[in-house]
């Protein structure tokens, strides 16, 4: 009896064993399956290990501290901590920072709702002139790098009285600006808020253009005034989307560096990007690892409360099926005057800057803009005719540039391929297993990065590869380090791209072609990719042009052999070589233009079909 127990034991585990193996089997069987484990392992490993070695290094000891505290390298501390948020230092190293960074970020907030919302408002619900036209050049700010416009406001209204020179505004009036006009939290709040504006005519003027007018015409009918309509009933119902652009820009600019670095850093106006950037490359490492990580928290808690406040409103019907037609307010008189002031403003945010950096580019000694001040050197000139910049040759046969742009295109190509594959194939994982807990994992895995302000995110792989980890050796000031953090970075773009790809195309098509025997390789290659083209391409230019603008991303990696365009703009501007500084700038613009172009008529992607990153 006893041998008929363990026979039927033994007859139970084999049966397990062949069902656990069984089922293994298949569950690789599926492609899907074996994407999304590897892209677990991948992620994970770039994500939060890289997350977890920061937060440790937030809690020991640095080689360049280790004396002034008396203890041994790698010793547990709370010194850093006590230091950012509890010292009497700590006011200025990180709560002053986060009050500046509140204040810029709110400020941005309204500069972007009142400009974009009303931009969105007119297009939407009057009969304003050059629709077409002007929604076209409003999309162009976001195109554009976000110091574009802080450069150009630095080449227009900066004062004497920091730096001695004089900008184009005082230069052709004769009226010296204030400090607070020309640097500090006025300017960039103002200059972000531009930046993102789109975002706002794009998710108000989205509402606002499916939503149902019947509402709207019925207050019409009761004789209604049209600014009781406005506050009692349009901006209610489009509250969702402000709100979203609200946190939406509100994130971007705590996140952003190069504007504060800009127009702050001048007057010494810190925010936590700027002061993160100044402790990491200072002697406080371990402090800016900890402002690194409450920023990170800072980006997570915003997207929670971004979550909690959608979840607690799961529908907002704006669109009934009724007629939406819309009667548009009709401006009379007044049309062609607001037609014309919101294209002036629009030129002047898009076209006046490279305008601006042509002109600074031209001029030998800043703030003389009389003809006989212009000059050719900084583009062709040799090092024997420069006098001012150390005797640096003209741009063009500057070979520092030369190399940053290699190096600029080389590593946006590879960013986009590597970010724009990878990030197909996780949203084809994440579709075609959607609904398991793999999926679950690798989607939030790959929008992880996005939460990260990108100085943060630069400080957590200088602190992961500046030393040598295991079998893998210290990456810092290798192009490699930037393609990685480049391609994690950029991922979410491309994953979203291919996950609304995927969702759009029926399983029929692919077990078509499994039924006919077609591997799986060439199901995506013959069917897939070719069906769904302009989504995948706006998935690679994404990456693409984000790249090519970056600077808060490589600022703290790149070395001086491996500088890129962004960076060897922003070495110019520290040196005070305003001149080269505008050239690149100028030059970083027209290929991003140059670039969404070329792929817009190729292809019919474009960057601005695709807004969100």
């Amino acid at each position: 009896m006893l041998e008929t127990k363990a026979v039927k034991t033994r007859a139970r585990k084999i049966k397990s064993d062949a069902s656990i193996f069984f089922r293994l089997k298949n569950f690789l069987k599926k492609p899907q399956n074996i994407i999304l484990l590897i892209m677990t392992v991948c992620l994970g490993y770039l994500t939060l290990f890289p997350m977890l070695d920061m937060i440790i290094d937030t809690v020991k000891v640095h080689p360049a501290e280790a004396m002034r505290l008396g203890k041994a390298n790698g010793d547990l501390t709370m010194n850093h901590w006590y230091k950012v948020l509890i010292d009497s230092s700590s006011l200025s190293i990180f709560w002053k920072p986060l009050l500046n960074s509140l204040v810029t970020s709110l400020g941005a907030c309204l500069v972007a709702l009142v400009f974009g919302g009303a931009f969105a408002w007119f297009i939407t619900r009057t009969n304003i002139r050059w629709k077409k036209v002007l929604s076209s050049l409003f999309i162009f700010p976001y195109i554009m790098p976000s110091w574009t416009i802080a450069l150009a406001w630095l080449n227009i209204f900066k004062n004497p009285l920091v730096g001695g020179t004089t900008g184009m505004f005082t230069a052709i009036t004769g009226i010296t600006l204030p400090n607070w006009f020309c640097y500090g939290a006025f300017p960039i709040a103002f200059v972000t808020g531009l930046h993102y504006s789109p975002f706002a005519y794009i998710m108000i003027g989205g509402i606002l253009r499916n939503m149902d007018a019947n509402l709207e015409e019925a207050a019409l009918m009761l004789n209604t005034k049209r600014t009781r309509i406005l506050f009692k009933i349009t901006i209610p119902m489009v509250l969702p989307a402000i709100l979203s652009t609200f946190l939406l820009v509100f994130s971007s600019a705590m996140s952003s560096f190069a504007v504060p670095s800009f127009l702050g850093l001048p007057v010494r106006y810190q925010v936590l990007t700027t002061q993160l950037y100044r402790t990491i490359n200072g002697v406080n490492k371990g402090q800016g690892y900890v402002m690194a990580m409450l920023m990170i928290l800072i980006g997570v808690g915003i997207l929670a409360f971004n979550q909690r406040l959608t979840g607690t409103r799961k529908n907002y019907t704006t669109i009934t099926g009724k007629s939406s037609n819309i009667a548009y307010i009709n401006l009379k008189r007044a049309r062609t005057v607001w037609s014309i002031i919101f294209l002036i403003l629009i030129v002047i945010v898009s076209l006046v800057p490279l305008i601006s950096f042509a002109i600074e580019s031209l001029i030998l000694r800043p703030g003389d803009y009389s003809l006989s001040n212009f000059t050719t050197q900084f583009w062709i000139g040799t090092s024997e005719q420069n006098k001012i910049a150390n005797a640096e040759p003209g741009l063009f046969r500057n070979p520092a540039l030369w190399r940053a742009l290699g190096n600029s295109v080389k590593l946006s190509i590879v960013c986009a391929l590597t970010a724009g594959t990878f990030g197909f194939l996780a949203g084809y994982g994440i579709v075609r297993a959607r609904g398991t807990k793999l999926s679950t994992i690798v989607d939030n895995l790959a929008f992880f990065p996005y939460l990260m302000p990108a100085m943060a995110f630069s400080a957590i792989y200088l602190a992961m590869f500046s030393v040598r980890r295991g079998i893998i050796p210290s990456l810092y000031g290798t192009f490699f380090l930037l393609v990685l953090i480049g391609t994690v970075k950029y991922m979410p773009f491309a994953s979203r791209a291919g996950i609304n790809s995927m969702m759009q195309l029926s399983n029929q098509i692919e077990e078509a072609g499994d039924i006919m025997g077609i591997r799986w390789w060439k199901r995506m290659t013959r069917l897939v990719v070719p069906i769904q083209k302009s989504s995948f391409i706006s998935g690679y230019l994404l990456p693409f042009i984000s790249c090519m603008r970056e600077l808060s991303l490589f600022v703290l990696l790149v070395t001086p052999q491996n500088r890129v365009l962004t960076t060897l703009l922003y070495y110019y501007n520290e040196k005070g070589w305003s001149q080269y500084s505008n050239g690149i700038n100028l030059m970083i613009v027209l290929i991003v233009l140059l670039v969404n172009w070329i792929v817009n008529k190729a292809t019919g992607a474009s960057i601005d079909k695709g807004i969100g990153g």
